[in-house]
C-alpha cells in the first residue's frame, strides 16, 4: 500500500514538472510580428539598401511646328460631260481622248439639215413683217388705221424677230464646243452616229488648278482657316504646296469628319486626279522631344507616359502626347523643357523612388533651361508635328 502511494506521488510530481516546463518556456518565445510591422520593417530595409542604378539621357525640348496630317487624294476641279442640245447626225469630231482643248474649241458638230432653210424662211417672214408694220404706221398718220391694227402689226414683227433668233441659235447649237480649257478625257460619239438632245459628246476635265481633298476630325477642324498653306506628299515622292480654299461646314454622319480642300497650280498638267496624298497643314509651334518608343510605359490607369529623374534623383512619371513618328524615334509633348529620361532600368523603378542616375554624355539636369517660346501652345493627344526648319515628319 505504501509503495502504491509513493509511485502515485512520483507520477504526480513528474506531470507537474512537465506542465511547468511548457509555461516557463513560452515566456522566452516571441510573438509573431503583425503584417503592419512586417511592412514597416521591409520599408526600413529597402530605404537602407542602395538605390537602383538607372541610365539617364538629358533631353532638351526644342520648338517644333505642329501639323495636322490628313490622308487625302488629288482631284481635278471640274469634270463636265458636254452634251448635244439638238437631234441630228454627227458629221465632225475633231478631238480624241487626251486632246488639249481651249475654251470654245469644237468638240463635235451635227449636220445642218433643214436648219439653214428654216433660217432663210424666218428672214423672209421678218422682211414681210417689217413692211407691214411700216405700212400700218403710214396709214395711221393719214387716219386710215386703228391702234389695234398697229398693235397687231407690231406683234407680228416681234414674233418674226424672235423666230430669227431661234433659228440662228439652232444653227449655232449644231457646233458643240468646250465650255473651258482642259483635256478631253473621253469621247462618246463617232462620225455618223445619230444623237438625240442630251446625248454626251465628250468629257472634258479641267486640270488647272488641281485640288487636294481630304477630311479632318472635329478636334482639328477648329484649328484650320482659309488661306493656310498646306503641303501634300504624293506617292511618287513629290511634294506640292497650296492654300486651303475650302473647309466644310457639315460633318459626315458616319466618320464625324469635315471636308477640306487645298488648291494647287498645275499649269503643265503634271498632276493627275486620284493620286493618294498625305496632307500636312501647319498649325502652331510647340515644344517637343524625340525619344525611342521603347521608353513608353503605362501608369496604373493605363495612360501612356515616360519615367524621368528630377534634380533630387527621384523618379517621376509624366503623361505624354505622341505627336509624330520619325525614322529614328517619336516626337512627344508633355515632358519638362529639360528632362532626364530614364533609358535603361525604367521598368525596375516606380514614381517616387529615389535612384542612382548615371547620366549619358556627361549630361546634367542642373543646366540652364530654355524659356518656353511665347507662341508655343499645348497640343492635344495624337496630333502631329515637324521641325520648323526641316521636312515635316
Amino acid at each position: 500500500m505504501r509503495t502504491t502511494y509513493i509511485t502515485a506521488t512520483i507520477i504526480a510530481l513528474l506531470l507537474a514538472a512537465w506542465l511547468a516546463s511548457g509555461v516557463l518556456g513560452s515566456k522566452d518565445t516571441p510573438n509573431p510580428a503583425s503584417l503592419a510591422e512586417q511592412n514597416r520593417e521591409q520599408s526600413r530595409v529597402e530605404e537602407e539598401a542602395a538605390p537602383t542604378k538607372v541610365r539617364v539621357s538629358v533631353l532638351q525640348a526644342t520648338p517644333q511646328q505642329r501639323l495636322i496630317k490628313v490622308r487625302g487624294k488629288t482631284e481635278n476641279k471640274r469634270t463636265v460631260d458636254v452634251k448635244v442640245e439638238l437631234a441630228g447626225t454627227i458629221v465632225t469630231r475633231p478631238v480624241d481622248r487626251g486632246s488639249l482643248v481651249a475654251k470654245g474649241d469644237l468638240l463635235c458638230q451635227l449636220s445642218v439639215e433643214d436648219r439653214q432653210a428654216s433660217l432663210s424662211e424666218a428672214q423672209a417672214a421678218l422682211a414681210q413683217a417689217q413692211i407691214e408694220y411700216s405700212g400700218a404706221l403710214s396709214l395711221k398718220e393719214k387716219g386710215y388705221n386703228s391702234d389695234t391694227a398697229i398693235a397687231g402689226a407690231k406683234a407680228r414683227l416681234a414674233a418674226a424677230e424672235a423666230n430669227i433668233s431661234r433659228r440662228t441659235l439652232d444653227l449655232q447649237k449644231i457646233a458643240v464646243r468646250a465650255p473651258f480649257g482642259g483635256i478631253v478625257e473621253d469621247v462618246h460619239q463617232e462620225i455618223g452616229d445619230y444623237v438625240s438632245p442630251g446625248a454626251n459628246c465628250a468629257t472634258v476635265v479641267d486640270m488647272d488648278p488641281m485640288l487636294l481633298v481630304g477630311r479632318v476630325s472635329e478636334r482639328d477642324v477648329i484649328n484650320l482657316s482659309i488661306g493656310q498653306l498646306a503641303t501634300g506628299y504624293l506617292r511618287n515622292g513629290a511634294s506640292v504646296t497650296g492654300p486651303v480654299t475650302f473647309i466644310g461646314q457639315l460633318t459626315d454622319p458616319t466618320t464625324r469628319t469635315y471636308a477640306v480642300e487645298i488648291e494647287l497650280a498645275n499649269p503643265d498638267r503634271s498632276l493627275r486626279s486620284g493620286i493618294t496624298t498625305e496632307i500636312h497643314i501647319p498649325v502652331e509651334t510647340v515644344l517637343a522631344q524625340k525619344i525611342s518608343p521603347a521608353l513608353i510605359s503605362l501608369d496604373d490607369a493605363g495612360e501612356i507616359g515616360i519615367r524621368t529623374v528630377n534634380e533630387n534623383n527621384v523618379v517621376e512619371f509624366h503623361h505624354i502626347d505622341i505627336l509624330a513618328d520619325a525614322s529614328d524615334g517619336i516626337w512627344v509633348h508633355g515632358l519638362p523643357n529639360r528632362a532626364g529620361v530614364i533609358t535603361v532600368g525604367q521598368e525596375l523603378v516606380t514614381a517616387g523612388e529615389r535612384v542612382d542616375p548615371v547620366f549619358q554624355n556627361n549630361g546634367s539636369l542642373k543646366a540652364e533651361t530654355l524659356p518656353e517660346p511665347a507662341e508655343a501652345k499645348l497640343v492635344s493627344p495624337r496630333t502631329t508635328l515637324s521641325s520648323a526648319n526641316a521636312q515635316p515628319i
